[in-house]
């Protein structure tokens, strides 16, 4: 299940930036080796270098994005667009492959009647089962502070 973020602006207040020079920020899993390799072909899609992949336990993550829960991080990755525009799960990874040109080739997907829900499901798949899926022996540990609701 998909958690709708809300960002709280106070009027007058600046907003905080939403990246580092990039008009997007992916936030992943920097201990899911599959992540990192996703995150690695995502930057060479990414030719015009608009998104910026920073693992959730870089420091200053939290502070940087006041807005997300930090138990969202966990739970499913995160794509920060202009203004904040925040998506996560399977939303995040839609938002994702529309932005990249060559992930244009695949977000029509999306639009397949009830394929959103499926991708839904099939993402929280995934996710609970990140760190046994496309690694070794050496890799099926899950940390003690992930938990994944159903």
């Amino acid at each position: 299940m998909t958690v709708p973020i809300v960002q709280f602006v106070v009027a007058g207040a600046a907003q905080p930036s939403a990246s580092s020079g990039r008009p997007y920020t992916l936030v992943y899993d920097g201990a899911c080796r599959m992540c990192s390799k996703i995150v690695k072909t995502i930057d060479r899609w990414d030719g015009a270098d608009l998104i910026e992949a920073v693992p959730f336990q870089a420091p200053g993550v939290q502070a940087r994005f006041p807005w997300i829960p930090a138990g969202a991080y966990r739970d499913a990755v995160q794509f920060v667009g202009p203004g904040g525009a925040t998506s996560q799960g399977a939303a995040a990874v839609e938002q994702l492959l529309n932005t990249l040109p060559r992930g244009r080739l695949l977000s029509w997907l999306f639009l397949v009647p009830g394929a959103r829900g499926v991708a839904e499901r099939i993402y929280r798949w995934v996710a609970r089962n990140r760190y046994r899926l496309g690694c070794g022996e050496h890799c099926q540990f899950r940390p003690d502070s992930v938990t994944f609701p159903e």
